[in-house]
């Protein structure tokens, strides 16, 4: 079973480039999309001819944020967002419940230029650790998504300049990926991987993506009794069309 995650930015927009051909190349059997910035209906029509089986999850603001999961095979169940009022506006988060795990697909709330968003970032982190560890006790979770955070300075090109500075390197967010790893969810790719440099977005400014100055910032986080099931878990820095590529896991039943 192949699982992947993208942030589009923006579905219809990515849908000019070609997008629906990558899909077929890259023939996951579930795919994640997050910021794809349209209604429920939008998403449907643009993406109906991929032959997946689509749960769109819109934000409130047209236009904004919004995420969705297309599956080749129906889950058990999916449902949208968190249950709780704070979080459930902005169209970030679907899950969806297949018969050996739960996924849960996520566009994690940005801290915004100045940081002005850093304390509701702080509370979505504890709320959606919890809401993950409720989930655990029933069956292992995936976590996948643009979790806008690059955890260590590995993951990242210019620590330095950085830290503390930019949204998705401050402190508060490291730790909260840290509380999400302490917690027992792995980080999969750096299991893997623990001293590949490689990142899954790049700023549109100055060339950053043909000089590979990006971040880390997409992720599959996994309990850890998923681990013997997991074969591999990968960045696809090949992939264009969006400022992110896609990341991805194959897992074995």
């Amino acid at each position: 079973m192949k699982i992947i995650s993208w942030n589009v930015n923006g579905v219809r927009a990515i849908v000019k480039k070609g997008f629906l051909d990558q899909v077929k190349e890259l023939n996951a059997d579930v795919l994640c999309l997050q910021e794809t910035k349209a209604q429920n209906d939008q998403v449907l029509e643009v993406l109906a001819d991929t032959g997946y089986h689509i749960y769109p999850n819109q934000a409130i603001k047209k236009g904004y944020s919004s995420t969705a999961i297309l599956c080749k095979e129906k889950p058990i169940k999916v449902w949208n967002d968190l249950d709780q009022e704070e979080h459930d506006g902005e169209g970030r988060a679907i899950t969806a419940e297949f018969e050996n795990f739960f996924l849960v697909n996520t566009y994690v709330p940005n801290s915004k230029g100045d940081l002005s968003r850093l304390p509701y970032r702080k509370t979505w982190d504890a709320y959606l650790l919890n809401y993950l560890k409720e989930l655990e006790v029933i069956k292992p979770v995936f976590l996948c998504g643009d979790l806008n955070v690059a955890h260590q300075e590995i993951d990242i090109a210019n620590p330095k300049s950085n830290y503390n500075k930019s949204p998705g390197y401050t402190q508060d967010e490291i730790d909260g990926m840290d509380n999400y790893v302490n917690a027992g969810l792995i980080d999969t790719f750096r299991h893997f991987y623990p001293d590949t440099v490689k990142y899954s977005w790049w700023s549109f400014r100055a060339g950053a993506r043909a000089r590979n100055v990006g971040w880390r910032l997409d992720y599959f986080l996994a309990s850890t009794s998923m681990l013997p099931n997991i074969k591999d878990s990968f960045i696809l820095n090949e992939y264009e069309g969006s400022d992110h590529c896609p990341v991805g896991v194959d897992v074995e039943f």
